[in-house]
């Protein structure tokens, strides 16, 4: 009777303990295990991640790291770390937080626009993504894939057409460079190549041309009508005269692309580039800046004229005066000079 006893207890005890053992699994599984307040949280996972990083990242997060560890081992995450961008929501219990980790990468939206170099683009990306600004760089600046997609030193910004996008977080630099590229191809479409065709301009050409037009003037409506100067000249084989090529030449030269410069001077005309559209007839052998769509589009779809001339229109800013002959541009020139000089305005 004192044996039935004693294994009646160790059976009860058992199916307790057990029953502590089940509890405990399903609490570490299935209770919730978030202690932030906000709906979301986002962890950014790098690339060859370990676990104790993943861990790192998540700390501030999780009420047990404990649990959460011992469910990671039993679902042999800690030896799967992919990284990412990766939502956690409030309430959650670790089993979801990890199915989260292993299949929920969630993009992210990257958006850039007229940087003047390939070297401000990979920093303006690098703030981004997790790929940082050399690695970017250098894929930017592969000479076998600028020269297997027929690009060089001069037209390889015109690859990269301002806009937002959708990219995962872990994208690579060349990963990065590829869509780009892709985004460009698709870009020109026939009806786009037929329209560039009819200007008697390659892409290369507009999106250099389109530059231009991007730095003469800020206003979108007006784009179409500042391209069909410039188209007019190119038509009659003038020199494009833009204020715009000879800041960026002095810039190339001096490798200072922050240098300010307000007011073109007599003797900046004399700069000997090949961007410099007062020295050189045609169009500059790639973009001064990275154009926009309003201003490719522009050049594709110019505005029907015949003036060969304008200058800024100081009683409405942002916005110029056209002229069709040298004369008159010279009397609407006036204004803007008088007002130079007034704001004292040197450089």
């Amino acid at each position: 009777m004192y044996i039935k006893k004693i294994l009646w207890a160790i059976a009860i005890f058992g199916v307790v303990a057990c029953g502590v053992v089940v509890y405990n699994i399903y609490s570490a599984i299935f209770d919730p295990n978030t202690q932030f307040k906000n709906d979301v949280a986002y962890v950014f996972i790098p690339s060859g991640a370990s676990y104790e990083m993943v861990e790192e990242q998540l700390t501030p997060l999780l009420k047990d790291m404990g649990s959460f560890r011992s469910v990671a081992e039993r679902k042999g995450y800690v030896g799967n770390i992919k990284g990412g961008k990766y939502p956690i929501r409030s309430g959650m219990n670790n089993n979801q937080i990890i199915n989260v980790l292993r299949s929920q990468n969630t993009p992210v939206r990257v958006s850039f626009n007229n940087q003047q170099s390939l070297q401000d683009l990979a920093g303006r990306i690098g703030e981004q993504l997790e790929a940082d600004s050399l690695e970017l760089l250098k894929a930017f600046q592969n000479e076998t894939f600028l020269k297997e997609n027929a690009f060089d030193e001069d037209t390889r910004l015109g690859m990269y057409l301002p806009n937002t996008y959708e990219f995962f977080w872990n994208t690579s630099g060349e990963e990065f460079r590829d869509r780009m590229f892709k985004e460009y191809k698709n870009f020109w479409t026939e009806a786009r190549l037929q329209k560039a065709k009819q200007q008697g301009l390659k892409p290369n050409e507009v999106i250099a041309l389109a530059a231009i037009v991007q730095k003469e003037t800020v206003k979108v409506d007006e784009r179409p009508r500042v391209a069909g100067v410039y188209l007019n000249r190119v038509k009659k084989g003038m020199l494009l005269q833009a204020d715009p090529t000879v800041i960026f030449s002095i810039k190339k030269e001096t490798g200072n692309y922050d240098t300010i410069i307000k007011r073109v001077l007599y003797r900046d005309l004399e700069i000997d580039s090949p961007y410099n559209t007062y020295k050189y007839v045609g169009i500059p052998p790639g973009p001064i800046t990275m154009p926009d769509i309003s201003a490719i589009e522009a050049v594709l779809n110019p505005e029907k004229h015949k003036y060969l001339f304008f200058v800024a229109n100081v009683s409405d800013f942002g916005y110029h005066l056209f002229a069709e002959s040298a004369a008159q541009h010279n009397r609407n020139k006036v204004q803007y000079i008088r007002w130079l000089n007034a704001k004292k305005v040197r450089r």
